[in-house]
């Protein structure tokens, strides 16, 4: 499959950002995937009131467009002369303030995306997803794949499946080519501030960890969940497809916590306490009662809602990926969170 405009939303996100850098840069991994062989342009749909003097900076050869999801107007603009182009769709929203957002953004942005990509006769959108569509497993040992039925975790899992199902529909009526990507926990450059918090609260020994540790979870290193992306757009089979990117295995909370603590001590210097906050199982039940109760009346409150996740398991199994888009993992969590911790220490956030 070929195409000469790439359409990138959310580029000022986390994700977003890491994206932009792979398509403009290329990315190891991508084989003749490798957005920086193809010579693509590409044009970022940016919000109106956010400064972007950075990307402009390191990607000056790319079209910056201002806009809003919610806006049907903005989506008309930002696919403009875009026939047979490709639209990777990361914008979304995961934490914000209000119940109402999760579906204005996620839902009906998404709507308005795939109307004004249809007119524009866009070829194909991959639009990422999330784990919370399928919830959490029902015990450890356990791994979803694209066959697992659906069991959406609150408001956000919902918005979530309710987007897919927009691209199933699209799909089905030939207006678009969809793929969708699930993604769990991703970590990498350009993390927001939760991120290195939760790095410092290991550091600090301030990290909870709720029941024994066991409960595991699917990560994805940026560059990891970028290639998977990449390949989806760019192969034809993929066309109607969904596939879960995660890194190769899944890790148990205590692997994961272990690992940023034994890279601050011995590569990057840090006297951590090595302590871990112990929590009973219990409390993640209590926060997920929390949960629904806030959202229940519409509000939302970020650390009750991931305090609620933090005994489950939720995992995955990449099976597909690897089978169908060639997709190989190149990254696992001790160079991944290596990556990211150089980049915290590089942009300040590790004081």
């Amino acid at each position: 499959m070929s195409a000469s405009l790439i359409l990138l939303t959310g580029a000022t996100g986390w994700l977003g950002q890491n994206l932009l850098r792979a398509l403009t840069a290329g990315l190891e991994g991508c084989g003749e995937w490798n957005p920086a062989r193809r010579r693509v342009r590409v044009r970022c749909l940016v919000p109106k009131d956010q400064d972007i003097s950075d990307l402009e900076c390191q990607a000056p050869e790319v079209e910056f467009v201002r806009g809003d999801l919610r806006s049907p107007h903005d989506c008309r603009l930002f696919c403009h002369q875009g026939r047979e182009a490709i639209v990777l769709h990361t914008a979304g929203v995961i934490h914000p303030r209000r119940v109402a957002d999760f579906y204005a953004i996620n839902v009906d942005g998404t709507r308005h995306l795939l109307e004004a990509a249809a007119d524009a006769g866009v070829r194909r959108v991959v639009a990422v997803s999330s784990n919370s569509v399928c919830g959490c497993n029902p015990h450890h040992d356990h791994l979803f794949d694209e066959e697992s039925p659906l069991h959406p975790y609150m408001h956000y899992g919902r918005s979530k499946m309710l987007m897919e199902t927009l691209l199933d529909k699209a799909q089905q009526r030939l207006d678009l080519e969809t793929v969708i990507i699930r993604c769990p926990w991703f970590y990498g450059p350009n993390q927001p501030p939760r991120q290195a918090l939760f790095f410092r609260m290991i550091r600090d020994g301030k990290v909870p960890l709720v029941g024994d540790g066991h409960n595991r979870r699917s990560m994805a290193y940026t560059d990891n969940l970028c290639q998977g992306i990449l390949r989806a757009a760019w192969i034809d089979e993929a066309a109607g497809q969904r596939y879960w990117i995660a890194d190769e295995r899944p890790y148990a909370m205590t692997e994961i916590i272990d690992t940023v603590e034994r890279l601050l001590l011995d590569e990057f210097g840090q006297r951590c306490a090595r302590r871990r906050i112990r929590l009973p199982a219990l409390v993640s039940d209590l926060a997920y009662l929390a949960d629904r109760c806030l959202q229940g009346v519409g509000l939302y409150q970020q650390k009750i809602h991931v305090l609620s996740e933090m005994s489950r398991t939720i995992a995955c199994s990449v099976a597909k990926a690897e089978r169908e888009l060639g997709y190989v993992p190149t990254i696992d969590l001790e160079e991944g969170m290596r990556r990211s911790l150089h980049w915290a220490f590089a942009h300040g956030q590790m004081t």
